[in-house]
């Protein structure tokens, strides 16, 4: 039998299994998964594989924005500015959890406290499967890139 998800691990499950995506099931690692490097050591997959979920907000109109990126790229603040219309600043993990209603290295795709306009860095379309934060430092679940678009909605762009 295995050990229940932390709350916040299960709130992502839940998420998944109400949207039809119960084929993701949420891991919890014994290793950290906060970054791209050591989700991809605990998983055993490459760096660019990690679709790691980065919050930004809107300079003139204080949205939040999700961008999920490969985890081996560096997201481009002028370009994310272009795609959005207006500049973005980097939140304090304050405004990250109570926007998303998680912690920074743990935001998932979906499940967000708030609907969150989402950005979806086109190299994760090259892969198979990628692996996404679910809830908790500790927490991933594995998917595929059109599961990725379709769960969020997110605009594919060029951002790196």
């Amino acid at each position: 039998m295995t050990a229940p998800l932390n709350a916040s691990a299960q709130k992502v499950q839940d998420a998944l299994d109400a949207r039809g995506y119960a084929h993701c099931r949420v891991v919890e690692m014994p290793d950290s998964t906060r970054t791209a490097a050591e989700a991809a050591a605990a998983i055993g997959c490459t760096v660019a594989q990690i679709a790691k979920s980065l919050v930004f907000r809107g300079a003139d109109s204080g949205a939040p924005v999700l961008v999920i990126a490969s985890g081996t790229n560096r997201v481009d603040p002028q370009k994310l500015a272009a795609l959005l219309g207006e500049p973005v600043e980097k939140p304090d993990a304050d405004y990250v959890r109570g926007r998303t209603g998680y912690v920074i290295g743990g935001v998932p795709p979906l499940g967000h406290s708030e609907p969150i306009r989402t950005f979806i860095d086109r190299d994760l379309l090259a892969f198979e499967d990628i692996w996404a934060a679910a809830g908790t430092p500790r927490a991933v679940f594995r998917l595929s890139p059109d599961d990725l678009v379709s769960m969020t909605g997110g605009a594919v762009a060029e951002i790196a």
